[in-house]
């Protein structure tokens, strides 16, 4: 299940795992102009965790999960 807020300067997303144990904690998702921001609470150091990427980053990221094995570079369509 997952959730979609629009907020005054980001897009919120929540993912929340749901079914059969042992589940894991929500993963939140902020959509900003410049970047990314993925956070997840941690029970075990009772801290939220949070990564940043940058847009370039995350478009990566996004092409990554359809390809096979190997090294990429990901050029502009302008270009």
């Amino acid at each position: 299940m997952f959730s979609i807020e629009h907020e005054f300067d980001s897009t919120v997303v929540t993912l929340v795992d749901e079914g059969e144990g042992p589940l894991q904690e929500d993963v939140i998702v902020n959509g900003f102009e410049e970047c990314i921001t993925v956070e997840q609470y941690d029970p075990r150091t009772d801290r939220v965790n949070m990564i940043t990427f940058s847009m370039s980053q995350m478009r990566d990221l996004a092409a990554s999960l359809s390809l096979p094995e190997g090294v990429y570079s990901l050029k502009d369509k302008g270009s």
